[in-house]
């Protein structure tokens, strides 16, 4: 007979769609190191609509598990008309991917025929003892009748991931936050959300966050301008310039209180090309105005005056705060070919003004680098073979909407082994920093208006659900992503195979990786098989067993 709840134990790595039936292998068994969070699901399914259902775990180390929903959220873009086949399906609909708190007055709904789950994470802190650990883990009705349950064994190992060597940034869209939960920038409540979401970046491995300035003139209508979010005060008298940095201050203290080493200021000259100057606002005469903006020539004298007075003290700010090795610049996002000279000449000045800062930039075309007008170059993942080939060292690489065919990214229609390769590509390439521009970007495409993030996925039908934000707005702080969980089991897979390096050396590793291959892994091929992955993990985790690896830090 048919049992009228079913339930299945999966891995972090299957999407489990209420309109699908699962085929996904059951897993009922992981491991970890002392101080990295794992995350598992279990699916379930009633024959009918039951409502009020409880979910009890037993284990012991029931204070760091975390239990929650997986949400459904609409995509009406998941992909591009020309996509690849490494998808799980192009359809509009509903799609999983928020993590919601399970609420305790109404808790889990389960819907006829329909298969849902909760998302379970161990996150045990360095704090519970090593072995084999079974997680109990019941449903049940309201009123304590039982409808079933699963059990995962969760092996703990004597050993800790080193700490994150990788650079990596999500950009961080102050605006959006005041936006969306319709508060005053830099007032009280902003600054609480700011510190809210810096939390959530830092505890899911992103150490450098992008730090406006001036409000980064990012995605914004040529002539058109995102609100002001400037943390620099500016006071103009003539062609003097005087700067105020209390609210930067503010923003380094509270980003390092929760675990940012680095500060990527926002760009210095506009979108595409460096044409112009950002948006900055200052005050003349007693005025508050508009200083510079879509108005003013990239290399008008009046912004090269600007520049002049503003690098030095912001230099010194960096200087009296001790932050020398921890900041980055920009000078413009994705400038293209056709756009050489005016990136060129913007280039040239900020490299003058900044001789002893790396300054950073996307772009996918390596004639940037060979004639040295980008010296440290953010190639995008399908364009970084060039610069791998020519030996570039301290190399980073991006993704975004436009890399969609063969190589990793994170949208909602991808299966999730394609946001966790990123790690062993990571490692294998020596990859110096990662970054991507949409951490939490809640806005249409040119941030033309807010969108409500639940409602649209895709910056308003312009890029494929997921690309644009990792987080939700959520009423008591962000709401977090499969994808979010994701990304961050491919950032510990990248510190457990470094870990796994100290001890065995580096070709032992890359050895281990392409066993059973039969081709060599790169950025556009790689195993499309989520088991491989959960396998690949657990040799790894076996092989630091073995080799005796003590809580390395």
């Amino acid at each position: 007979m048919e049992r009228e709840f079913l339930t299945k134990s999966l891995s972090s790595l299957t999407k489990v769609f209420a309109d699908q039936e699962l085929t996904d292998k059951a897993i009922n068994k992981g491991s970890a190191l002392l101080n990295e969070a794992y995350s598992f699901q279990i699916a379930y399914k009633s024959k009918t609509l039951l409502k009020d259902i409880r979910v009890q775990v037993n284990s012991a180390f029931n204070e760091k598990i975390t239990i929650r929903s997986v949400g459904l959220v609409p995509s009406e873009l998941p992909c591009y008309h020309d996509h690849d086949d490494l998808i799980l399906k192009s359809t509009p609909g509903l799609y999983p991917d928020p993590l919601y708190p399970i609420d305790d007055i109404e808790g889990l709904i389960a819907f006829p025929e329909q298969w849902r789950a909760i998302w379970i994470t161990v996150d045990p802190q360095g704090d519970v003892n090593p072995g084999r650990h079974p997680i109990e883990v019941i449903f049940e009705k309201k009123n304590g009748e039982y409808l079933g349950k699963e059990i995962f064994e969760l092996e703990v190992i004597a050993a800790e991931l080193p700490q994150q060597k990788l650079i990596h940034t999500e950009w961080f869209h102050t605006d959006c936050l005041a936006t969306l939960y319709n508060v005053e920038v830099f007032s009280g409540e902003h600054w609480r959300r700011i510190e809210q979401f810096v939390r959530t970046a830092a505890k899911h491995g992103m150490n450098m966050i992008l730090t406006p300035i001036f409000t980064p003139p990012l995605d914004t209508e040529v002539g058109g301008e995102r609100p002001t979010v400037q943390l620099v005060d500016v006071e103009k008298s003539g062609e003097a310039y005087t700067f105020q940095f209390e609210k930067l201050k503010r923003w380094v203290d509270l980003c390092k209180k929760q675990g940012i080493k680095y500060f990527e200021f926002s760009h210095l000259f506009t979108q595409w090309g460096a044409k112009h100057a950002p948006k900055i606002v200052g005050y003349e005469n007693g005025e508050l105005k508009q200083l510079f903006g879509w108005e003013t020539d990239a290399m008008s004298l009046e912004y090269r005056g600007f520049l002049q007075q503003f690098i030095p003290s912001l230099i010194e700010f960096i200087n009296q705060n001790q932050l020398e090795d921890q900041c980055f610049f920009h000078v413009s996002d994705e400038p293209h070919l056709t756009q050489v000279e005016s990136y060129k000449n913007a280039s040239l000045i900020l490299q003058e003004l900044l001789k002893d800062f790396p300054i950073i930039d996307a772009l996918s075309d390596y004639t940037f680098y060979e004639k040295g007008i980008v010296k440290n170059p953010i190639p995008s993942n399908d364009h970084i073979n060039a610069f791998i080939e020519n030996g570039v060292e301290n190399l980073w690489t991006y993704y975004c909407c436009a890399q969609y065919k063969k190589v990793a990214n994170r949208f909602f229609s991808m299966p999730s082994f394609r946001n966790r390769v990123l790690g062993i590509q990571l490692y294998k390439y020596k990859i110096a920093g990662f970054l991507h521009w949409g951490y939490n970007f809640w806005y249409a495409q040119y941030s033309k208006k807010a969108i409500d993030p639940f409602k649209n996925t895709d910056a308003n039908y312009a890029f494929p659900s997921g690309d644009a934000f990792l987080v939700y707005p959520g009423e008591d702080g962000p709401i977090e992503s499969i994808r979010l969980e994701v990304m961050n089991e491919a950032l510990q897979d990248l510190r457990a195979l470094q870990l796994l390096e100290s001890v065995v050396g580096r070709e032992q590793v890359l050895a281990l990786l392409q066993d059973g291959l039969d081709y060599e892994i790169t950025f556009e091929q790689y195993p499309q098989d989520q088991e491989w992955y959960l396998q690949k993990r657990e040799q790894i985790n076996e092989k630091i067993k073995r080799e005796g690896v003590v809580c390395q830090h």
